[in-house]
Formats: C-alpha cells, structure tokens, sequence
C-alpha cells in the first residue's frame, strides 16, 4: 500500500453551506487546505477588494488553513466557441490573479472536450485560447489545471504537448476518467505525470458506455453545467459518483501511481453528490489518512 505524504485538501462548496461555513467544516474534518469556486457570487474577483482579499488569506491562514487551488471553471463550451473566448480568457485572468493574492498558484478548469481532429476550428480555438491562458500563468508562475474525465489521458496530453508552456496544466480527477471515458487513472498519471499540479479524490462506478458530450456538452450540444453533470452522477443512469472505496477507482494504484512521479501536491477530496456530504467527505479525509499510516 502507497504511504503517502501529501496535504489533504477539501473543496468547500462540497459542503453546500457557504464558503464561511464550509471553511469552518474543512478544519473540523482534519483538512490541510481547500479548494473554492471564484466564478460568481461572494468569491468572484469583481466583487473581492484588495482589503476583503487580505482579510481572506489572514482569515484562512490563522485557521491553520491552506488555499490547494481555485476553481474557476466558467462553464458553457469551455474554450471551444472563439466568438466567446476573448471574455472568458479575461475572466480567467482575474481569476488566476486572486488565486495569486491569496496564496495559490493553481486554477482549475474545464476547457471543453478536445476534438479528435487536430486540424478543427474547435480544435484551433481551444489551443489558442489555451495558449494565451498558458503564457499568462507562467508570467506569473502559476497554472490553469485542466481537470481530467472529458477525453482519455492519452488524447489530453497530446494536445497539452501542442502549447508552447506548461501553464496549462492538469487537475487530475480519477473518478471523472472511470465514470465517463472508462480510462486507467492509474496509466493516466503516468502519461499525465508531466502535467499534474493538482489532483482530486473522488470514487465512482460507470454503469455504461456514455458520450461524453452528453456530460460536458460541446459547441453544438447543450453546454456543460456542474448541476447537470451532478444530477446525472445522483440519478445513476450512465455513472454513479459514490463515498470514497465504494466505486471502481483503484486507490491502491491511483496513489501509488502519484508516489511514483513525485507528485508532491494536494489531495484535494470533491464531492458533488450525496444528501450527507459532511459525513462522506469527514470519511474521505480518514479513508486518505489509512493510506500515511
């Protein structure tokens, strides 16, 4: 059994109570750190001033708490739709630029299912719009995290070795690859291990065969949405998101897979469905801790 080393984070909206509140339950479950969304409402940068950006990270650090990551997945078609990309790259930005205030360097994201076909207008868009958004990142030594499960590891890290900087980057999430594409999180760490900057641990089971643009939409279908892709993990007509050892992820493996690139970041627990997630994700943090005894 993989013994591991890294930070434990928690996603605060997981807890479904408000980011005060879910902050107060990260600490109380045993987290190092925690992940937040940054894309509307209280934590959106257009709505943080420099003083409430202080008083955050002072707030966050005198918990004994960490920042793993932002999340600041726009939602929609990613960055597949050029006529939408210039604001979401703006947004993006200020996104990135708060995650730097409050002592981050990561953004996580969807950036759309990438097409088969290098040769596409999705295609080319996506990898323009990811290129400025990479170039940027690394201007301020920090990443944009695509998060894994839209396409197989193998077809994201072609795409990835197609921009000129690694500022963006990989949020790995092994569930996400088991319930949709059916890939290996495991093989997937390893093709990825270049990549990865911060990851998720999630569990779940795929009961069968799913297009993934019925899941993360794409330009021409419905667009993405979290309370979609969350209603369709409850409901469990296609794939199941279950507690943390219930599903089809092989923890053994998918830690031990971690071990052996070096991966030295956050553990960063997700969970999007469940009428307990206090309980399920108090669990996860013990499920993780079995594995540095």
């Amino acid at each position: 059994m993989a013994r591991l080393r890294n930070k434990i984070g928690v996603i605060v909206d997981s807890f479904q109570c408000g980011v005060q509140a879910g902050l107060q339950k990260a600490k109380e479950v045993g987290a190092d750190g925690v992940q937040i969304y940054a894309v509307a409402g209280e934590m959106a940068p257009v709505n943080l001033t420099s003083a409430r950006r202080r008083e955050l990270r002072e707030q966050i650090q005198g918990m004994g708490l960490e920042i793993s990551a932002l999340c600041g997945d726009l939602g929609g078609h990613g960055f597949q739709d050029r006529l939408a990309n210039p604001g979401k790259i703006e947004r993006s930005k200020r996104i990135l630029e708060l995650a730097v205030e409050l002592g981050t360097t990561i953004v996580t994201t969807h950036i759309g299912i990438v097409p088969q076909d290098a040769n596409s207008a999705i295609y080319e868009a996506m990898q323009e719009a990811c290129e400025e958004l990479g170039r940027y990142a690394r201007s301020m030594n920090a990443y944009f995290a695509v998060e894994t499960g839209p396409e197989t590891a193998a077809h994201l890290r072609s795409f990835l070795q197609t921009l000129g900087t690694n500022g963006v980057s990989v949020n790995f999430d092994p569930a996400n690859m088991v319930m949709v594409t059916g890939d290996d999180p495991a093989g997937g760490v390893h093709l990825l291990k270049d990549y990865i900057v911060h990851t998720h641990v999630k569990d779940g089971r795929r009961l069968q065969a799913v297009d993934p643009k019925g899941v993360y939409g794409y330009l021409g279908y419905e667009p993405m949405s979290h309370a979609h892709i969350a209603e369709q993990a409850e409901r469990g007509a296609d794939f199941e998101e279950l507690p943390l050892g219930e599903g089809d992820v092989d923890f053994d493996r998918y830690f031990a897979a971690l071990q052996e690139i070096g991966y030295k970041g956050y553990l960063t627990i997700e969970r999007e469905v469940g009428v307990q997630p206090e309980l399920d994700i108090a669990r996860a943090v013990d499920f993780i801790k079995g594995y540095r005894a």
